[in-house]
């Protein structure tokens, strides 16, 4: 049903009115009203989430979803789980919201010392935001200011190191250390420059050469420009918005011991790839490496509420303390930044992974997904299949022996998820690299469903193409 503009601008007062809107005027509200992140909106066809129980989503009409991203990346421990449920509403009985400008609250405080115990080294100290890009913002900044006021000063120290189709947020300051073209070359002139290094993608430009190949890039660049670096920003182990590239082993460790020669600081984002996404608590404990600032997000409130970290070493936080004539402090805050409500949700959220034993059931549920891909990686359109823990990628080629894609007006990504969400799967591509990062609570079962529904997906958009043709 199409509404003339009168008949949308009044549609809301039926609604205040006692008037229950009808599903196709949420349709028609959702198209008109809400403007979706990343999305053409001329071509936007809705999907509206009324519920959820579990790893599944329910939309207006009933149907069930399995949520086969977690919400984007971020569910944890499914929704409606009634421990965080219960945590949020006895919250609710205390206090929604204090800031954290010149004040506090029992909550926050309590989830700064539990972050401060499951962190690795001495990563102490928590900055908190309301989303990953705001962690990465404060980030940014902290080691800039770092170099400026640390015991030995250093302030020629004003740029950074990123990779090509990183991804960190859509700030103007993570836009600049992330380097996805397609999302960013719009605003090129807002942006600061930064030294922009190859993907380290483990399988350039062998399996067996990679990591010693990419590392000493990355060298290279510090040997040249580290007087000038400030850090180096990177999505530890796995490159998600980039297509879950999985980088090649002992590369983070290598960064690590770079950075340390080189006198540059390592700002890790483990806003996607943290909180148990690789199988352990967070990323770099897969090769113990402690970067100076650690960021977390998404999976931090179990997916339920806004809430991310920037989490500094006590070299960092040392740097910022003085007098108060000094103005050594970070000039930077948000309104809701440590939340208790959402702290309340993140205090829960870690409980749960020793109540309910996540790391000891991980293992099985990593070995089902790559049973499936080590079938899906012999498909004729499949030209690359790729895993870390929970977190899995399966890229769609027009050819593999070449390596060709298909060309990207076409959606083959997109058609499989429309194929997938007509089969009780809720997944989101990355161009045409499928996804598959589900909550930590999903189960055998719905692991299985998963993959053989996208398995079939990818049987429909592909074969059935080639048959045509």
């Amino acid at each position: 049903m199409l509404y003339n503009r009168g008949q949308l601008q009044r549609a809301p007062f039926l609604f205040f009115r006692g008037m229950n809107p009808t599903n196709e005027q949420l349709h028609d509200w959702d198209k008109h009203y809400v403007w979706h992140a990343f999305t053409q909106m001329a071509c936007y066809d809705p999907l509206i989430i009324e519920s959820a129980e579990g790893c599944e989503l329910i939309d207006i009409d009933g149907r069930r979803l399995i949520d086969g991203v977690s919400s984007m990346w971020c569910n944890v421990h499914g929704h409606r789980h009634p421990v965080i449920d219960a945590a949020i509403k006895d919250q609710l009985d205390k206090v929604a919201h204090v800031t954290n400008l010149g004040c506090s609250n029992s909550t926050t405080i309590r989830l700064a010392k539990r972050l401060a115990d499951l962190t690795p080294g001495d990563l102490d100290h928590s900055f908190f935001c309301c989303d990953g890009a705001s962690a990465l913002e404060v980030g940014i900044k902290l080691a800039f200011q770092y170099w400026h006021q640390c015991e030995n000063p250093q302030p020629r120290k004003t740029t950074y190191i990123g990779f090509e189709d990183a991804y960190h947020g859509d700030t103007i300051g993570t836009i600049s250390v992330g380097g996805v073209d397609r999302f960013n070359s719009v605003f090129k002139p807002l942006m600061f420059p930064v030294h922009r290094l190859p993907i380290p993608d483990r399988r350039t430009p062998t399996p067996t050469t990679s990591c010693q190949h990419h590392l000493r890039t990355l060298e290279e660049t510090l040997a040249h420009h580290h007087e000038t670096i400030a850090a180096v920003v990177i999505e530890p182990l796995v490159l998600g918005a980039a297509g879950m590239i999985v980088q090649p082993e002992g590369y983070l460790r290598g960064v690590r011991e770079l950075t340390h020669k080189y006198d540059v600081l390592m700002v890790a984002d483990e806003v996607a790839v943290g909180l148990g996404r690789t199988g352990k608590m967070l990323a770099c404990q897969q090769e113990d490496v402690v970067p100076d600032i650690l960021c977390l997000g998404k999976g931090l409130t179990g997916g339920y509420l806004p809430m991310s970290a920037a989490i500094a070493t006590n070299k960092i936080w040392n740097a910022y303390l003085g007098d108060y004539a000094e103005a050594r402090q970070l000039c930077h805050g948000h309104t809701f930044g440590g939340n208790p409500l959402s702290a309340a949700a993140a205090l829960a959220t870690l409980d749960l992974f020793e109540q309910e034993e996540v790391f000891a059931k991980l293992p099985a549920k990593i070995d089902r997904i790559a049973g499936h891909l080590a079938k899906l990686a012999s498909h004729p359109h499949v030209g690359d299949v790729r895993q870390y823990g929970m977190i899995a990628a399966i890229e769609l080629v027009k050819d593999p022996a070449t390596g060709e894609h298909f060309p990207w007006t076409e959606r083959h990504g997109h058609q499989v998820c429309q194929f997938a969400l007509n089969h009780g799967l809720w997944i989101r591509p990355l161009g045409d690299v499928l996804v598959i990062m589900p909550p930590l609570a999903i189960t055998l079962e719905q692991i299985d469903t998963i993959c053989e529904v996208i398995a079939a997906g990818i049987d429909h958009v592909t074969l059935t193409e080639a048959r045509a043709r």
